[in-house]
């Protein structure tokens, strides 16, 4: 293995796109992030491949499409046949170590039917070790609160529960109270100390660690000085229609998350009320909380970029920022990542590479995707890029070079199954089988286009209805842009079936295997 080349990746969960200082956000602050963006490359128009966590992580380790990893909801299983960023390092001698969760379902074929792997969605990738393994029972965070002096009992229940008669918080909205730990005691300070004491034995090693904070994810409640960090009353309106009735007549799809989706997921206040009816200032806060939740997680993100200069290994070490999807915040009158609008799939990227110095401080607008990210760690490792995979290595745009036929569009999937879950009301409200419940984006600069297995497609134009509210599927005018983008859909489909084995063949009398990329570059 050749020495000092290190890998730094970090998703921080359910970050919108907009949401960093260096994009012009006009309210957020994220110092650290913006300085990494003028020492790397930011890269403005990046999108995940599908939600909410588990699949959109799924695409994000093994650089598939959902339509081809079918881990398409959380608990969903991925196959074991993938292989995966994890896998693919352990071949260059690295060990990657996880701080943080990867919320994959293990494949049941390879478990018996009472092993605890198959109680929870969230296990780890294959061929990941574990720093510290911190899911949805938080076990770690909470022994560590408790050896603190913080008193039992704690559980995933309570641990994220407001303080009880905070002062202002009856003028403010119900993400307003703090919750019982400190700053310094939060998840996000907690993971970032187990990754520093983790490096301080190994800055003689070539290492790889993915660190995955749980923030901005719900639930929303910041610790002091986060909760009241930004004032509601400076903070837009959500981007939605006068009325929820208007907003839901877009399509039924729409209209069944506004009827569906829970408050209590957003909200600790428990009220059993669907998120779509939370009123202006419970809004106003829970995007004030938000954007607090985001400022923690650049200050711990600007610690360990200090350490690393401390300790002389900024200078061989690979940072990639990125998340696995957006949140709405009240934005079409939702909460959350599902459906088909920008605010879920839109997600930051940030890439330094510290040996190419020349690019950095630079801003690319062309499209990227998350698929993109694996094959991009492992080109910069030196490693081979599987064939399977779906996305683009961009080393040669952090490098400064736009290959002259890179993408003019995304492309996204949202699964709407929810076996074990919503499944039932859908089968009920739609006569939909499980395996009709979903759809497909092809979204470029002008257009947007979302096909939908069996419920009615939609349009927009971007140039002229930037926030979506007018779907011009059924308009005459625009018979042939559906046509167009419905044609566009099928080739992308069709580019990336599964080629494991496609371009090897024996008819010859020898092994012939034709390696290549998807698309040539024209001569």
């Amino acid at each position: 293995m050749k020495k000092n080349k290190n890998v730094l990746f970090i998703t921080a969960d359910q970050w919108r796109g907009d949401c960093l200082g260096c994009v012009e956000h006009p309210l957020i602050k994220t110092p650290n992030l913006d300085q990494l963006a003028k020492e790397g490359v930011l890269f403005r128009k990046h999108y995940a491949q599908t939600v909410p966590c588990g699949p959109s992580r799924a695409s994000l380790y093994t650089g598939l499409y959902a339509m081809n990893h079918r881990s398409v909801n959380n608990g969903t299983p991925l196959n074991k046949r993938f292989t995966n960023i994890a896998r693919e390092v352990r071949k260059l001698g690295y060990d990657p170590t996880l701080f943080g969760y990867t919320d994959t379902s293990a494949d049941p074929r390879d478990f018996h039917p009472k092993d605890p792997f198959l109680n929870t969605y969230e296990g780890l990738i294959p061929g990941m070790s574990s720093g510290v393994t911190l899911t949805d029972n938080q076990l770690p965070w909470i022994a560590e609160l408790i050896n603190r002096g913080y008193k039992k009992p704690l559980n995933e229940k309570n641990i994220f529960s407001p303080r009880p008669n905070y002062p202002g918080s009856s003028k403010r909205g119900a993400t307003f109270s703090p919750p019982i730990y400190s700053n310094k005691d939060s998840s996000v300070a907690f993971l970032t100390n187990e990754l520093t004491k983790w490096l301080r034995v190994r800055e003689n090693e070539n290492w790889f660690v993915h660190l995955s904070y749980l923030r901005p994810h719900p639930p929303w409640i910041a610790p002091e000085p986060y909760n009241s960090m930004y004032d509601p009353k400076l903070i837009n309106k959500p981007i939605r229609r006068k009325s929820l009735d208007r907003e839901s007549s877009q399509h039924p799809l729409l209209k069944m998350l506004h009827e569906l989706i829970p408050r209590k997921g957003f909200f600790p206040d428990n009220q059993n009320s669907p998120a779509s009816m939370a009123n202006d200032l419970d809004i106003s806060q829970a995007k004030a909380t938000y954007f607090g939740l985001i400022t923690e997680v650049d200050h711990h993100i600007g610690r360990i970029i200090d350490y690393l200069k401390d300790t002389k290994q900024y200078s061989s070490t690979l940072i990639i920022f990125t998340s696995d999807h957006g949140e709405h915040l009240g934005d079409h009158y939702l909460f959350g990542k599902l459906g088909y609008f920008d605010q879920a799939y839109s997600i930051p990227l940030i890439i330094r590479d510290p040996e190419n110095c020349n690019a950095h401080g630079t801003s690319v607008d062309v499209f990227t995707e998350s698929v993109d990210v694996m094959p991009t760690i492992l080109n910069w490792l030196g490693a081979k890029i599987p064939e399977e995979c779906d996305g683009i290595s961009l080393c040669s745009i952090v490098k400064g070079e736009i290959p002259h036929n890179w993408r003019t569009e995304v492309h996204w999937e949202y699964d709407f199954r929810e076996i074990g879950s919503l499944q039932p009301i859908i089968q009920k409200k739609f006569r939909l089988s499980p395996d009709q419940c979903s759809l497909t984006v092809i979204r470029d600069e002008k257009f947007k286009y979302i096909h939908m297995t069996s419920l009615p497609p939609l349009l927009f134009d971007l140039k002229e209805d930037p926030e979506e509210f007018c779907n011009l599927a059924n308009s005459p005018n625009f018979k042939n842009h559906v046509l167009e983008y419905a044609q566009k859909m099928l080739s992308w489909s069709m580019l990336h079936r599964d080629r494991t084995l496609v371009n090897i063949n024996m008819e010859s009398g020898k092994l012939i295997h034709w390696e290549g990329p998807r698309i040539l570059e024209e001569i």
